[in-house]
């Protein structure tokens, strides 16, 4: 399949991804686990979530896949560190899983689908992996809102949708699991739709977004393609990289995400 993904691996990038664990990014599925179960996470990138889902499974295990190997490494440093035995991690692709049919209870992606080529061939795999009885559950970004307004952050929003768009990916891909779902074969009375959300607003949390999103902006694969295909030059990355500067100094500042996500049993 070919890589439709937008962002790298770059350390600025992963800055972002591993404050997610849990608690915080999969607790709509965390009532269903049982200590033996075995999950497989797809998309794990830096390995936050895979980690902390196996420390719910401890007499189970965690397979963590990611399309390529840049981060996997990190992730198995973090597991090594935090003493976590009972996970793993390899590279794999969602649209061509390198697992048997009935393999895991639980299948998880984690704002996966919204970056790649096919999102019901992704759940027909996820399916197809997953045990009789066996969930399959997902979370995609649906919408966020920010205060207070900013013209250089909305350029850098701007900038990335037109990015995404370019590659085909799937803006606000939340709104619309349950459907590519249905077309993988999951029955409706199957599906448990709900949402979730994300809310960044003290220092620390808008020094963890905001500063993260500086980073990308300053050095990451995604900014340096911009500049190289003439959507924004330079300067303008800079100014966007100050108007998020400002807004984690702004004690007013404020920024919410709504996720949707979806349970799926086969």
């Amino acid at each position: 399949m070919p890589q439709t993904y937008t962002n790298d691996h770059s350390p600025s990038v992963l800055q972002t991804y591993t404050w997610r664990d849990a608690n915080n990014s999969a607790a709509y599925l965390l009532s269903y686990l049982q200590p033996h179960m075995s999950i497989l996470d797809v998309g794990c990138g830096p390995g936050s979530i895979t980690i902390d889902l196996a420390r719910k499974v401890p007499q189970g295990h965690v397979v963590g896949v990611e399309y390529v190997s840049d981060p996997l490494d990190g992730a198995r440093s973090l597991a090594s560190s935090e003493g976590v035995t009972n996970v793993s991690f390899e590279v794999g692709d969602i649209h061509n899983l390198p697992f048997p049919e009935n393999t895991f209870d639980v299948v998880h992606a984690h704002q996966v689908l919204q970056h790649i080529e096919d999102p019901v061939q992704a759940f027909k795999e996820m399916r197809r992996v997953v045990k009789e009885g066996g969930i399959v559950a997902v979370q995609e970004t649906s919408t966020s809102t920010l205060y207070p307004e900013s013209e250089g952050i909305a350029a850098w929003s701007d900038l990335q949708d037109q990015m995404r768009q370019a590659k085909g990916n799937f803006m606000k891909a939340g709104t619309q699991l349950h459907v590519w779902a249905k077309g993988a074969g999951f029955p409706l009375e199957k599906i448990k739709k709900s949402t979730g959300s994300w809310c960044f607003s003290s220092p620390t949390e808008r020094e963890y977004w905001g500063g993260a999103m500086e980073g990308r902006i300053r050095s990451s694969g995604l900014a340096a393609t911009a500049v190289r295909e003439g959507l924004a030059s330079e300067k303008e990355l800079q100014h966007m990289a100050a108007a998020w500067r400002a807004w984690v100094e702004n004690e007013d500042g404020w920024l919410g995400f709504l996720n949707g996500q979806i349970l799926c049993w086969k």
